[in-house]
């Protein structure tokens, strides 16, 4: 058996990397005839459009990852078919289950590297292929994400807050007014202004603050403070630090923690938390379809459906990938939960490929 699982695995291994190149190759030269004018327009160098292209394979390989698993496994499987490799295993009291499970393990390590490249790899390169664009191709300046200023967000409290300017460094804030409202009438019941507000020992020190508190919508009381701690406000300088938009400039933890601090600070969060589940959903991919390629080991050579099982496992595998971006297009919109808009595909696919599996063997 050590014999035959290291030809399986030597051949699928084969295929899958002249695969992968030629899918490289492919978009690089058709990304290079749209944009490398565009590029060269902007000013940029040989060295940088080479990095710029460069910092896109990790990109590259995560996209075309699961159709070059899909054409390597259906290409395996019908070379074994072709030439009867398949039949001469089955003849020898071989399984075809136990036959193609190099193949199954290989799938689940090209998940285990999908899932590593997109959560470490990744992220660091589209971080630098933006650095090069932006700044050294188009000598444009980055946003400093650590500044912001007229800021605007409703807080978990039933709170309304302002914040004039907001510097990250010193974590200082200017030009405070947060505004809280009774959760059952929607009537102000407390308004705090401040000329200025500094992070200290795990609290915010007000300066210059005056503290309204109303009740039947009439002032009640008056406090003006020099400097004050107020406890009431809960949010922290990593809440007000804006990141990226684009989730793929971050791992699964950065991420977390973006999606933790817009819970915080009352903004939407539902697309950002599709995106977290799929970080670990997406990379099964590669060996869900896997079991769909699996029945064209079992096809005889001059079987009419040999071409109908190879058609049959493209279009699952094109079905498959457009199920997940419906899913993550509805749970986007919160028409199913996050965790199963991520999760769905996989859990019905995962099932109608193992009915294809025992299928195979009959």
């Amino acid at each position: 058996m050590k014999i035959l699982d290291k030809y399986i695995a030597k051949e699928f291994l084969r295929t899958y990397t002249v695969i992968l190149i030629a899918f490289f190759t492919i978009f690089i030269v058709i990304d290079v005839i749209d944009h490398l004018p565009k590029l060269i327009r902007a000013g940029a160098s040989f060295d940088q459009a080479g990095l710029y292209y460069l910092l896109r394979l990790p990109q590259l390989f995560i996209l075309t990852s699961p159709i070059t698993t899909l054409l390597a496994g259906l290409f395996m499987m019908n070379g074994l078919a072709k030439y009867n490799e398949s039949v001469a295993v089955r003849s020898a009291g071989i399984s075809i289950k136990r036959m193609v499970m190099p193949i199954i393990i290989i799938g689940f390590l090209i998940s285990l590297a999908n899932l590593v490249i997109g959560d470490r790899i990744l992220p660091l390169a589209e971080s630098k292929r933006t650095y090069v664009y932006r700044v050294l191709i188009k000598k444009q300046t980055l946003e400093d994400k650590k500044i912001r200023s007229k800021v605007q967000f409703a807080g978990k409290d039933n709170s309304f807050y302002y914040i004039g300017y907001f510097n990250g460094y010193i974590n200082q804030m200017k030009v405070v007014d947060i505004t809280r409202f009774s959760p059952k009438t929607g009537e102000i019941i407390e308004k705090i202004t401040a000329a200025k507000a500094l992070w200290k020992d795990d609290h915010w020190l007000f300066f210059d603050c005056d503290v309204i508190r109303f009740k039947d919508k009439k002032p009640v009381s008056f406090n003006h403070y020099q400097s004050t701690k107020l406890g009431t406000v809960d949010v922290t300088p990593q809440d007000f630090v804006q990141r990226t938009s684009k989730t793929l400039s971050m791992n699964f933890l950065e991420l977390r923690d973006y999606i933790t601090s817009r819970k915080k600070v009352g903004d939407k969060y539902q697309e950002e938390l599709v995106d977290l589940y799929t970080k670990l959903s997406y990379p099964l991919a590669n060996l869900i379809i896997l079991l769909f390629c699996i029945p064209a080991a079992s096809t005889n050579t001059r079987s009419k459906k040999k071409g109908w099982v190879f058609l049959f496992g493209i279009v699952i595998c094109l079905v498959y990938l457009s199920t997940l971006r419906i899913c993550q297009s509805l749970g986007s919109n919160g028409v199913l939960t996050p965790w199963l808009a991520a999760w769905l595909p996989n859990i019905i696919f995962s099932i109608l490929g193992i009915y294809f599996v025992q299928r195979a063997e009959i």
